[in-house]
């Protein structure tokens, strides 16, 4: 379980494929933050630590996961978005995140608003009724509230704090991302199949 609030942002280092792929990945947490067998979220998807040293650790990625992600994009210097997993007592800064990928989607639009960064992205007719405007979002790992959400589109705004924090200000129109839907929203609308 995972908060949106970004921690790190690490640099990929090398990736090499087995039966599954295996990333490492360049961080300034120390190895005593970094314990094997422990969920890292990864730009969105909850991972396993497999090996870690000080400013560095290996995960391995499923072809499942790679199906569902923007991970099969990633390459050696490519920069993510790290948060450790959540501990009890810890603060609930953002919004419940399980890393569980609902897909990807493409950023189609990026606008400067005084000092934010409005970024508009192409709505995934899949997940439009888990987009409901003030609602929240995790697109690549980090909590979003979600300003508008219309048919075709949906839009947050990234502040500056965000920008400097994560690799959300640097995205790119035609981009895909990484989108975790807000659990509750989930739930609800099971929920309501029923009644």
């Amino acid at each position: 379980m995972f908060t949106g609030i970004i921690t790190d942002i690490g640099k990929i280092k090398k990736i090499s494929k087995n039966k599954d792929l295996k990333v490492s990945i360049q961080t300034k947490f120390k190895q005593d933050d970094l314990v094997i067998g422990s969920s890292i979220a990864c730009s969105g998807p909850c991972l396993t630590i497999i090996e870690s040293e000080d400013n560095s650790f290996s995960v391995e990625v499923s072809n499942e996961t790679i199906s569902k992600t923007n991970i099969g994009q990633w390459k050696s210097g490519h920069l993510i978005n790290l948060e450790k997993g959540l501990k009890v007592g810890d603060e609930i800064g953002g919004h419940f995140v399980t890393g569980h990928i609902d897909g990807v989607i493409r950023l189609i639009d990026r606008k400067i608003d005084s000092g934010s960064i409005m970024l508009t992205f192409e709505q995934n007719k899949d997940l439009i009724r888990f987009i409901p405007p003030k609602g929240s979002v995790s697109i690549d790992g980090v909590s979003l509230t979600i300003n508008k959400s219309l048919e075709n589109e949906f839009t947050v705004n990234i502040i500056d704090h965000t920008q400097k924090n994560t690799t959300l200000g640097e995205l790119d129109i035609g981009q895909w991302v990484n989108i975790e839907v807000d659990m509750f929203a989930r739930y609800i609308n099971q929920l309501n199949k029923f009644n």
